[in-house]
């Protein structure tokens, strides 16, 4: 565990192991935490930083809407500051808009990137409407938000099968600030398309792409890869493939890197 001061706030991140340098990048609603099983794979052969994005986990919130870019100029502010030149990303969710907007204003310091249940598109207008309806949720009732939002990224049979540790994954997620869920939805809602960047990017991209993932269609995923060298990995099951397919997981990471 570490942490540094950025504009006024407290960033948090970790560091383990020795060797290429991979960030994990977690999504909405999650932290650091989310990596605690995949981490002591990766860090037998590689240094492995794993960064709270701001307003989740341990980092503070800067503002009413946190965008993608300045969350990839906080990544950017971490690893400097580490002295790491080049690095692999893997990018959860919003982990991985994250990434591709770093990517976008940093790609000299990139050696590639892997997109886990994410997207290079940007929201249509239904998905920006359902995002304003869920910010007026979450200033009602953000608690409530979170406890229906967790299960939700599930498969609908694995709400079951993982019921323990949705359990766990929602205490975590509670822990996230009322501004911290805000703010992310609000940058999420204004990302930028940036399906460019699988089309001529400099480095290697992989997409891991679920069958049954709530928040992301499928076709839209593999639409998006058409005509690209990104390669792509299918899991049968939903969003949370670290909890839903973890051991396949461990396996396309390892070999990405």
């Amino acid at each position: 565990m570490a942490s540094l001061k950025y504009k006024n706030i407290n960033l948090h991140y970790t560091i383990k192991g020795i060797g290429s340098t991979v960030v994990l990048l977690h999504g909405f609603l999650e932290n650091v935490s989310m990596w605690d099983e995949i981490i002591p794979h990766l860090a037998k052969k590689n240094t492995i930083i794993s960064i709270d994005l701001l307003g989740h986990g341990q980092t503070g919130n800067l503002g009413y809407i946190h965008s993608m870019e300045e969350q990839a100029d906080m990544v950017k502010f971490v690893l400097d500051r580490l002295k790491l030149p080049a690095y692999i990303f893997i990018g959860h969710s919003m982990g991985g808009y994250v990434a591709l907007a770093f990517a976008e204003k940093y790609p000299k310091n990139i050696k590639g990137i892997c997109l886990m249940n994410s997207t290079a598109t940007a929201d249509d207008e239904e998905k920006k409407l359902n995002r304003d309806r869920a910010i007026q949720a979450v200033k009602k009732y953000p608690g409530t938000f979170v406890r229906l939002a967790i299960p939700n990224l599930f498969s609908e049979n694995n709400k079951t099968v993982f019921a323990d540790r949705i359990k766990e994954i929602t205490i975590e997620a509670l822990k996230t600030s009322q501004q911290g869920i805000i703010a992310a939805m609000e940058g999420m809602k204004v990302r930028k398309d940036r399906t460019s960047i699988l089309q001529f990017s400099p480095f290697p991209l992989s997409m891991i792409i679920s069958k049954q993932d709530p928040a992301l269609e499928y076709q839209t995923l593999i639409d998006q890869t058409k005509n690209t060298s990104v390669l792509i990995h299918e899991f049968p099951d939903g969003h949370m493939s670290h909890v839903e397919n973890k051991e396949e997981l461990i396996s396309v990471f390892q070999n990405f890197i």
